[in-house]
């Protein structure tokens, strides 16, 4: 071939011609990427995020927020409606499920009022008896107390010598 009959390719190399209509890309056929104007899936396999969670969190879905979810899947009407809403909020259909069936049986009535933190443990009758019959000895004793704490001071007021509790001992 001389170089009259060369078709003329100025500024161009082989891959920026032009694709014919029935051609394919090789690109496509090699896994490489034909996204244009924006980052490569190369680019992306070659540099990839550093920064990973070391174990992924596992979400933690309130009441509150569950029956709001529910009141807006039982909106959906149209066709295609709920799987926006699900992938909107990056829910399972399962999700709805289990929660529906809680919302039924008015589980999550009562998470919105439970507390949190460590259930207390039921308290044996036994402790209640001897915390009431402990409470009535103090009263007993507060009695015993101001009684002698009387007897002493007219003792005093009479003059008559009370014994002190070495005396006794030793009689």
């Amino acid at each position: 071939m001389s170089k009259d009959m060369e078709p003329e390719v100025q500024g161009t190399t082989m891959g920026d011609l032009e694709r014919r209509g029935g051609e394919r890309s090789e690109a496509a056929r090699s896994g490489g990427s034909l996204i244009v104007g924006r980052q490569s899936l190369d680019s992306v396999r070659e540099n990839p995020d550093p920064e990973v969670v070391e174990k992924a969190k596992r979400r933690r879905f309130g009441a509150e927020y569950r029956l709001k979810v529910l009141r807006e899947a039982d909106a959906c009407k149209a066709p295609g409606e709920l799987g926006a809403l699900l992938r909107r909020q990056g829910l399972y259909s399962s999700l709805l499920v289990t929660w529906r069936r809680q919302r039924e049986a008015g589980a999550l009535r009562e998470m919105r009022n439970r507390k949190r933190g460590p259930k207390p443990r039921p308290v044996d009758p036994r402790v209640k008896e001897l915390e009431k019959e402990n409470a009535r000895l103090l009263r007993k004793l507060k009695q015993a107390d101001t009684i002698m704490a009387v007897q002493k001071k007219v003792a005093e007021i009479l003059g008559i010598p009370l014994k002190t509790l070495e005396e006794d001992e030793n009689d």
